[in-house]
C-alpha cells in the first residue's frame, strides 16, 4: 500500500501540479503542517531524477518563505494562530520558553541549526517572530539551511544515479518509516534542548 502511495507521488513529477503541491507544502510545513517536506521531495525526485536541483529548489523556496509567515504569525498573531500550532508541539510551552535562551546563547546558529536539522523548524520561525529575533539574521540562516537541506536530497537523487533512484523506489516503505522516526527524534531533541 505505501510502496504505491509513494508511486502516485513520484508521478506527480511529470504533472504540472507536482512543483507547486510541492512549493505549497513546504511553505506551510515551515509554519504550521506537522509533516515535513521531505518525503514529498524525494518521491519528485524519485518520478523526475534529472528535475531533482529544480524540485529541491522549489521545496527550498517555499520553505523560506514559511519561515518567513511563520516569523510573521509569531510576531503579529502568535496569540491566536501561533499558540495552537506550538502547543500542539509543546503543550506546557516549556520547550518554547528555553529557545529564547537559543537565541540569546546561539542567535543565527540556532535558527540555521532548526533550519537544517530535524528539531520543528516552524518552532524557531513563530518563536522567532514573538522575540523579536534579528529579521536579516532570520532570513539569512533560513535561506542558507533550508536550501542546504533540501538541495542536499536534490543532490543525491540527482547525481546518484539509478542505483540510487532504485534502492529509493523499492524501499519506499522503509524510508517512510525513517522520516516518521526523523520527524519523532525532532520532536525528541526539542524537548531536550
Amino acid at each position: 500500500m505505501l510502496q504505491k502511495a509513494f508511486t502516485n507521488l513520484s508521478s506527480w513529477s511529470e504533472k504540472p501540479y507536482g512543483e507547486h503541491i510541492l512549493f505549497w507544502f513546504a511553505l506551510a510545513e515551515s509554519c504550521v503542517v506537522p509533516l515535513p517536506a521531505d518525503p514529498l521531495l524525494l518521491a519528485l525526485c524519485t518520478g523526475a531524477p534529472q528535475r531533482s536541483l529544480r524540485f529541491a529548489l522549489i521545496c527550498g523556496l517555499g520553505s523560506v518563505l514559511g519561515g518567513l509567515l511563520g516569523y510573521a504569525i509569531g510576531h503579529y498573531a502568535f496569540d491566536t494562530i501561533g499558540i495552537a500550532v506550538v502547543q500542539f508541539y509543546d503543550p506546557e510551552l516549556k520547550t518554547f520558553s528555553q529557545v529564547e535562551g537559543i537565541y540569546e546563547r546561539w542567535g543565527f546558529w540556532g535558527v540555521l541549526m532548526a533550519a537544517v536539522t530535524p528539531i520543528p523548524y516552524k518552532i524557531f520561525t513563530l518563536a522567532s517572530g514573538v522575540f523579536h529575533f534579528d529579521f536579516g539574521q532570520f532570513v539569512l540562516a533560513s535561506v542558507i539551511g533550508r536550501n542546504a537541506r533540501f538541495l542536499m536530497v536534490g543532490s543525491v537523487m540527482a547525481y546518484g544515479g539509478d542505483r540510487v533512484q532504485t534502492w529509493v523506489q523499492t524501499s519506499s516503505e522503509r524510508l517512510l518509516w525513517v522520516g516518521l522516526g526523523v520527524a519523532v527524534l525532532g520532536l525528541v531533541a526539542l524537548k531536550l534542548l
